[in-house]
């Protein structure tokens, strides 16, 4: 009798659990497979034309990078990889280093008229994003000044 009001009392406790988990538990999940995350300053190198950015300069884009809208994903056929990463443009990106614990993750973001299209690459794994970034593109995309 004990042993099934215990296990009652368990499997009670894990069915709220898993009807409603904390919060803190789904925000964990989901920014494991979030496409446009949310970026620190620390272990991050951005750099514009092959010249690293200073502190200032990193710290005002990041912080637009980390504002700006996310519009929607484009999605990539196999073998079609170089044409996101190498357009057939003049933009010369801002390129994203992101090395954390065994993760390194490389964002390539280049600057049009009306967005800004993201290219994330990490592990053998390309995906591509657009932004709407009126804010990113006043304040950090055109270039180091």
């Amino acid at each position: 009798m004990t042993w099934t009001f215990a296990l009652i009392i368990i499997a009670g406790i894990l069915l709220k659990f898993l009807t409603s988990p904390p919060s803190a538990l789904v925000g964990w999940v989901l920014s494991k497979f979030e496409l446009h995350p949310r970026l620190e300053s620390e272990g991050i190198t951005i750099t514009f034309d092959g010249k690293h950015l200073d502190e200032e300069e990193k710290n005002r884009f990041l912080d637009s990078f980390n504002n700006a809208q996310f519009l929607n994903k484009n999605h990539i056929f196999p073998g079609n990889e170089a044409l996101f990463l190498h357009p057939d443009t003049n933009n010369i990106p801002h390129v994203i280093y992101l090395k954390r614990k065994n993760k390194e993750v490389t964002f390539h973001v280049f600057s049009y008229e009306d967005h800004v299209d993201v290219v994330k690459q990490w592990k053998k794994k390309i995906a591509s994003y657009t932004l709407d970034a009126d804010y990113l593109q006043k304040s950090a995309v055109g270039g180091p000044n």
